[in-house]
């Protein structure tokens, strides 16, 4: 047993001052308010804040930290293409955990990784298929922060489009082999209680997955009661494309295929309608908002204090880690919504 004792600490009624926390076995067993510190307790300077949870993370997109071009987002995308198709495991995992071990150090204790770099270069099956997941569940472990691996279904390169070059890497086909693999992952962790790794489900975007297949991965989600996460009109082109195909946005296509839930979380969820918000809020999904990344590559001012008002929960990511510092992507949440409504405390 190891116990800490704050002078202030923020708990879930606020602010208190003379908290006393022991811990057990790695878990948080009591919280004691107004104690006194004992001779052996380790005693915390300042604000001692609960660890964060990093709800969107692609790990290998902190490798394009600092490389800056002319342009928008689609020739950012193109930039981490070429980083995606050089990548091999060896080097993943030094990246990885060079990435995870910063997280820890701002205070991040759990990570959600939505990844799709599955197979080696020209869509070719590693030896063992689940090599990419095993480097990053060593590298969260080695970094001390549980990681929950949002295994991607990523099918196409665009509406009505072939995957091509480095996309050929995250490509499983079709939803059905992309979740008979899934499971067999799945299948292969077990139930590990305290090994602070466990798998979920993500849907790249409507661009990456055709309506079709939707219900396919919406299916091995709710049967392994998994976190499914979704990339969501992050660029007014993805909206654009997916109206003249479809007749639809990219939220209605979703909630067709059933997508929306609590168990459900939308990233970005930037370019959205008055019908759109009512979706997600209606839902009870969760919107996640990556401020940093979502200011870097020029993406627009997610409208989140509407979809709390609808009803979502909110979450906070790094994305492609241009900074990880979940306390600065909250605070730019707030800095954008008084940008946008022209008021202040909007939070």
């Amino acid at each position: 047993m190891t116990a800490y004792w704050c002078g202030s600490a923020w708990l879930p009624g606020g602010v208190r001052s003379d908290v006393r926390i022991i811990t057990a076995a790695g878990r948080i067993e009591a919280v004691e308010v107004g104690a006194v510190a004992q001779p052996a307790d380790q005693r915390l300077p300042g604000l001692v804040l609960p660890a964060f949870a990093n709800a969107h993370s692609h790990a290998f997109h902190r490798a394009l930290r600092g490389v800056s071009a002319p342009g928008d987002f689609w020739s950012w995308r193109r930039a981490m293409y070429a980083l995606a198709d050089r990548l091999t495991p060896d080097t993943y995992l030094a990246l990885a955990r060079a990435l995870y071990a910063e997280m820890a150090l701002a205070g991040v204790a759990a990570v959600g990784e939505f990844h799709y770099l599955h197979h080696a270069p020209g869509g070719r099956s590693y030896a063992d298929p689940h090599t990419m997941a095993w480097v990053l569940r060593q590298a969260a472990a080695d970094a001390g922060v549980s990681l929950t691996l949002l295994d991607t279904c990523y099918l196409a390169g665009g509406i009505g489009e072939q995957l091509t070059g480095a996309q050929i890497r995250f490509g499983d086909g079709d939803a059905e082999r992309w979740a008979a693999r899934v499971e067999d992952l799945r299948q292969s962790v077990g139930d590990a209680p305290g090994d602070g790794f466990r798998v979920g489900a993500a849907i790249h975007s409507v661009r990456a997955v055709p309506p079709d297949q939707l219900p396919e991965v919406v299916r091995w989600a709710q049967d392994a009661a998994a976190p499914l996460h979704v990339h969501l009109s992050e660029q007014v082109q993805e909206n654009q494309r997916c109206q003249e195909a479809y007749g639809r946005t990219p939220a209605q296509v979703m909630a067709e295929a059933g997508v929306w839930g609590p168990r459900t979380t939308a990233v970005h969820a930037v370019h959205l309608t008055d019908d759109d918000i009512a979706l997600l809020g209606d839902s009870g999904t969760t919107a996640c908002s990556c401020p940093s990344t979502e200011q870097d590559l020029g993406d627009g001012l997610a409208p989140m204090a509407r979809l709390r008002a609808a009803g979502c929960r909110l979450a906070v990511g790094s994305d492609q880690h241009a900074v990880v510092d979940l306390l600065a992507d909250a605070r730019s949440m707030e800095m954008h919504e008084r940008l946008a409504a022209q008021a202040r405390e909007v939070f």
